[in-house]
């Protein structure tokens, strides 16, 4: 009832030539060349000079960004430390106004 197809190997078609034989061939060596001696790169961009007052400045800068980035990270801890308390301070006035009621009863 169910009998697998096993296809059938195609053959070629139109006029087939017989593969060419290739024979080894022996390879000389020629007269070792020297390697060419590269040119120095003429420089694409200027070269960056740090005088001190350069230096200077980046130092600046860099303290700048560390104080900068400094405070964002205090502030935000501060936020966090702060929005915890307050959300403490809630749920001892709930708890104290829940049990309040609950003893009136």
């Amino acid at each position: 009832m169910l009998r697998p197809k096993i296809p059938t190997m195609p053959t070629p078609t139109g006029h087939v030539t017989p593969p060419a034989v290739v024979e080894p061939t022996t390879v000389i060596p020629a007269a070792p060349t020297p390697p060419p001696v590269p040119a120095a790169p003429a420089p694409s961009r200027p070269v960056v000079q740090l005088t001190p007052g350069t230096a200077l400045a980046l130092v600046g800068g860099g303290t700048a960004v560390v104080l900068v980035v400094g405070a964002v990270l205090v502030s935000m801890l501060l936020a966090v430390a702060i929005t915890g308390v307050s959300v403490a301070v809630c749920a001892v006035v709930l708890r104290s106004l829940l049990a309040s009621e609950t003893r009136r009863r």
